[in-house]
């Protein structure tokens, strides 16, 4: 198993939201991608991957924990290049956990051990990459 983090704008989707879709037997496509790094991390992800629900931009926060249900697959909001092929993929998932307690950006960045960590480093990246010991600490930095 990978483990990763995905970044979403929490007044556009949050991850309550996300519980709310989880809750109604509904998967989220994880559109809008629009980064070739990010694509092909998600094109990497596998059945069961687990990834952390980040707050970007409001709160800038990890806020709960979410799964991979669906495998990469093109992406409905985008439009064919001008071969009439869509190049951005996505995958589907849905709400695992919320962190009893969020883990901030500032606590990450103040975390040794973490400065390593894709979200510090490349933090532009919507779709990141995360070590199972990185994965390990932030779990029990949120109260898991």
């Amino acid at each position: 198993m990978a483990y990763w983090l995905m970044k979403s704008e929490p007044d556009v989707f949050s991850f309550d939201d996300m519980m709310a879709k989880t809750k109604r037997g509904e998967p989220e496509q994880w559109h809008g991608v629009r980064n070739y790094t990010a694509r092909n991390n998600m094109m990497e992800m596998k059945l069961g991957d687990l990834a952390f629900f980040y707050h970007s931009n409001i709160g800038k926060e990890i806020v709960g924990i979410i799964k991979v249900i669906a495998l990469a697959h093109p992406d409905s909001t985008a439009e064919p290049n001008d071969k009439g092929k869509i190049v951005w993929q996505c995958v589907d998932v849905e709400a695992v956990k919320p962190l009893p307690k969020p883990v901030t950006l500032a606590t990450v960045k103040a975390t040794p051990e973490l400065a390593n960590l894709e979200l510090v480093r490349l933090s532009r990246l919507s779709v990141s990459r995360v070590g199972e010991d990185e994965w390990k600490l932030i779990c029990k930095m949120g109260g898991l």
